[in-house]
């Protein structure tokens, strides 16, 4: 019987296949293309409405690579979110990696690196849903050092989006909710809502390098 590690390792691979060529970056270009962005990315503690009541999540920090993938997943229509369809659709390809590597870099000088094992250990309960998920073999030991850049860094997200995310990978016939990804469709089938929200609620309060970065009038 094929390993947990090795399905993985295969389904990783099928994912770096299949991202979207890879464009020039402009940090700069793309500090200048954030003004769509700001309004609830900008705002710390923002919290959204529809499609579901969660905070936005903090992309400051962000790895590029992931960014760039989620963005092309919204316009593309593979994740189902009204919102963001919208603001993906209006972007290129270039805007996307411009944005990406803006918010990269985006409140640099605030993050503290992470120790390689997290600090706070989970309970024996939390500790075996993540292991049944495999979790930290694609996001790494910490949760912030994911093996593959297109994979995000989960570390300090906003645990009541984390685990709004987890649920959309599990959702199917909502127009306005959901997320088609093989791999984490088909690891969120194995969990209960609640215990979702158990390994969410462990991975937000871990220290991580995300960051909301207010804009002067936000603040």
């Amino acid at each position: 019987m094929m390993s947990k590690a090795f399905t993985l390792l295969l389904a990783l691979t099928a994912v770096l296949f299949a991202l979207p060529a890879a464009h020039a970056q402009d940090a700069a270009a793309g500090a200048k293309k954030a003004a769509m962005c700001i309004g609830c990315h900008g705002i710390a503690g923002y919290q959204s409405s529809f499609p579901e009541i969660a905070k936005v999540p903090m992309i400051s920090g962000q790895g590029a690579a992931y960014i760039t993938a989620s963005l092309a997943a919204y316009k593309k229509g593979e994740r189902r979110h009204p919102t963001m369809r919208a603001i993906a659709t209006s972007l290129s390809d270039t805007d996307m990696a411009d944005l990406a590597a803006y918010y990269q870099q985006h409140g640099a000088s605030m993050i503290k690196p992470v120790a390689d094992t997290p600090a706070a250990q989970p309970s024996a309960e939390v500790a075996a849903l993540l292991a049944k998920g495999a979790c930290a073999s694609c996001h790494g030991a910490n949760y912030s050092k994911p093996i593959a850049p297109a994979y995000p860094k989960l570390a300090g997200q906003h645990a009541d989006y984390l685990a709004s995310a987890l649920r959309a990978y599990g959702t199917t016939g909502n127009p306005n909710v959901g997320r088609a990804n093989a791999i984490m469709s088909a690891q969120v089938k194995q969990f209960k809502p609640s215990e979702l929200k158990a390994m969410a609620a462990y991975l937000g309060a871990l220290p991580g390098e995300l960051r909301t970065v207010p804009q002067p009038k936000f603040k």
